[in-house]
């Protein structure tokens, strides 16, 4: 049959030659009936394309099915594509209800539906359009039998644990296995997913050698059988690097660190992808290897990367209930020049917090760890002291997905005084200097570090040292940090549990003035909610100053709950805390100071925004909180 678009006839009478407008008036008569048959053949423009379009219906479509089903006979039948076609004969809707019936039964077996009735007919009615009927019965939906995934190439013939492992867990992660209703969709998202757990490791040239689904429409089953060939196993050969101009081309192998001979992996080659684009010298890298390549056992490894600008500046503000309205400024040049080191240098003006700092970081070595070297200066103000510290540091650190690692000497010096001026001495204020070997550790398994919603985090640093000022004293120092995101359901909406607990100590004679950047503060919008900016801390005289602890311990238990909106899913969420904590100067005093309270959280581009109000049980009032940024 010829394609219906081809039967059209042409409805519309040959023009009969247009008529000539009326003569423009030399004056105003005559424009008001010029105006007026404007009017009405614009008017009668704007109608015939809506009345042409009404017209354009061929024929209706009602579906009698199950509710299972019908959406998709709607959606997906192939006489909807004929419905605009204009001046179909009765015949020719015929022929096209013979292959719709078709298509009905293929739409249906799709979705495992192989013994469905399907009846089309059409219905006339005297100055109606025709309508067609589908009728569908679809039957049982077929159930996956048996499921049999065999292997050839490199991978059936290897015997050691890695290979049996690999073959095991693409049996393990099938995901259309017995029992299972079979569609479709299913069996192909199956196979593809069986052909990804495959290349993942080791057999980047791996393909589905055959692939079978034996149906037997009378039992409603399916047997599925799928053959992988691995093709031989990889190893990472030389790395050929393009694209570098600006920065050293040693620096690309340093940072993603393939070795050669490694076994090829996936997912070692998107890590070794992040930690280029995580260094700040690149802004997008890929890696990959050729699976066509003549010799597997060392495939040459394809990096191509676009370097980052040499210098980079960033400003930015913000505000918090602790430290009122802030700004912020970022400089980073990526080799400075004669050492060739990377600097970032910021600063930041706050009434609480106001700092400025340099990072210097060397190039990484072979194994990862680079050189670098830290200064600081720092004015903190929490309303009755004011501590001025300057810090300087010099060691080594390295950085991997989720740990970092760091070893350093470290110089520091504080100055206390009074909010009038006053400066205040001795070793309970924290003035002094000392001079410390620390060695810190921070591993991070987050989901996002933006706006995480499940995960972990631990840091640790061990310190040991002397102060420098009166009575030099050796000390040691201690601090521990632990966070924990617990999903209460398995949806993106359920409710979840954020967990904190942190710990630190400061081992030292009594009499030893170890600087206050050394010792411990606490309270406020990330500590102890409730209390105020480092307001907990050792009382003295009569409570009137608030100084620094050598023994800190605090903790939070808060429940997460995404407010329900369909406007605006996952935008907005309530919690509710608890949070306490103490400073002492021995573990034997520590006594939990106690905040309780509620508030919403605003997920935003920048971090979730949080604004909470929090009543102190010590202090015997409520206090308001605004944060934004997620730290740890």
């Amino acid at each position: 049959m010829a394609h219906p678009q081809a039967q059209r006839k042409n409805k519309h009478p040959p023009a009969c030659g247009r008529p000539s407008p009326p003569p423009s008036p030399a004056n105003g008569r005559g424009r008001k009936p010029f105006r007026q048959l404007a009017a009405l053949l614009l008017g009668l423009a704007l109608a015939l394309p809506a009345a042409s379009a009404a017209d354009t219906t061929a024929f209706d479509i009602e579906v009698r099915a199950p509710d299972t089903v019908r959406e998709l006979i709607e959606k997906h039948n192939n006489l909807e594509r004929y419905r605009q076609v204009p001046g179909l004969t009765p015949a020719e809707l015929d022929h096209l209800l013979a292959a719709g019936e078709r298509g009905v039964h293929d739409l249906l077996g799709a979705q495992g539906y192989f013994s469905p009735q399907v009846t089309l007919r059409r219905q006339e009615a005297p100055g109606a359009r025709p309508k067609v009927v589908i009728e569908a019965d679809p039957g049982v939906q077929a159930k996956v039998r048996q499921v049999s995934i065999t292997f050839q190439g490199a991978i059936a013939d290897a015997h050691d644990a890695d290979a049996a492992r690999q073959r095991q867990n693409i049996m393990e992660q099938w995901s259309l296995p017995a029992q299972r209703t079979f569609t479709q969709d299913a069996w192909s998202s199956a196979k593809t997913g069986a052909l990804r757990a495959l290349t993942a490791r080791r057999y980047p040239a791996g393909n589905i050698a055959d692939s079978r689904a034996d149906i037997d429409a009378d039992a409603n089953s399916a047997s599925l059988n799928v053959r992988l060939d691995s093709g031989p196993p990889f190893k990472l050969g030389p790395m050929q690097v393009s694209g570098v101009q600006r920065y050293e081309p040693q620096l690309v192998p340093r940072l993603a660190r393939l070795a050669p001979g490694q076994v090829y992996d996936q997912q070692s080659l998107e890590q070794a992808r992040q930690r280029l684009t995580a260094s700040g010298y690149y802004d997008t890298a890929t890696i990959f290897i050729d699976p066509q390549t003549p010799a597997p056992e060392a495939a040459p490894v394809q990096v191509q990367v676009t370097e980052a600008k040499l210098q980079k500046l960033t400003l930015g503000g913000g505000y918090s209930t602790d430290g009122g309205p802030r700004a912020s400024l970022q400089y980073t040049h990526n080799r400075v020049p004669i050492l060739g080191w990377r600097a970032i240098t910021g600063l930041q003006l706050e009434k609480a917090d106001t700092f400025v700092q340099t990072d210097l970081r060397g190039l990484p070595a072979e194994s990862g760890w680079s050189l670098g070297a830290f200064a600081k200066y720092r004015r903190q103000d929490d309303g009755q002291l004011v501590t001025t510290s300057q810090q300087l540091r010099y060691g080594r650190s390295r950085s991997d997905e989720n740990l970092e690692r760091s070893e350093y000497l470290q110089l520091d010096r504080a100055q206390v005084s009074t909010s009038e001026g006053v400066i205040l001495s001795g070793a309970r204020v924290g003035d002094g200097m000392a001079l410390s070997l620390n060695r810190a550790w921070t591993r991070r398994q987050f989901d996002s570090m933006q706006a995480p919603t499940r995960g972990y985090g631990l840091a640790a640093e061990l310190g040991a040292g002397a102060t420098l000022e009166g009575v030099r004293k050796p000390f040691a120092r201690a601090q521990a940090r632990w966070m924990q995101f617990v999903p209460l359901g398995d949806t993106p909406r359920a409710s979840r549990l954020a967990l904190r607990a942190e710990g630190a100590a400061v081992i030292a004679n009594q009499s030893a003035r170890v600087p206050g950047s050394l010792l411990f503060r606490t309270g406020g919008n990330t500590t102890v909610r409730g209390y105020g900016y480092r307001t907990i801390g050792i009382d003295y005289d009569g409570g009137r100053v608030t100084g620094p602890g050598r023994y800190m311990a605090v903790g939070s238990i808060e429940w997460q709950r995404p407010i329900q909106s369909e406007s605006y899913p996952g935008l907005f969420e309530h919690i509710v805390f608890l949070d306490a904590g103490d400073i002492a100067q021995r573990p034997g005093n520590l006594r939990p100071r106690a905040g309780v309270g509620t508030g919403v959280i605003m997920r935003t581009p920048v971090g979730p925004l949080e604004l909470d109000l929090a009543y102190g049980l010590k202090p015997r009032h409520f206090r308001l909180h605004l944060n934004v940024g997620f730290t740890w």
